[in-house]
């Protein structure tokens, strides 16, 4: 995943990559999908933003 993210956005940043392998497996299907739908860095830290909230809401 982090090498996909990397070719479509360019280099991530440490922390990122951080997030990224906390992820759980459904979790990294989700953003599989997604990515084919990312133009910048932003949109990734948009659905990591989501994907943080969504665990908070679930007691992750």
């Amino acid at each position: 995943m982090i090498r996909q993210l990397t070719r479509r956005l360019g280099e991530l940043s440490e922390r990122r990559v951080g997030q990224i392998r906390q992820l759980s497996v459904p979790q990294l299907e989700a953003l599989a999908e997604s990515l084919l739908d990312f133009r910048d860095i932003s949109d990734l830290e948009a659905w990591l933003k989501d994907a943080e909230k969504s665990n908070r809401a679930v007691g992750k």
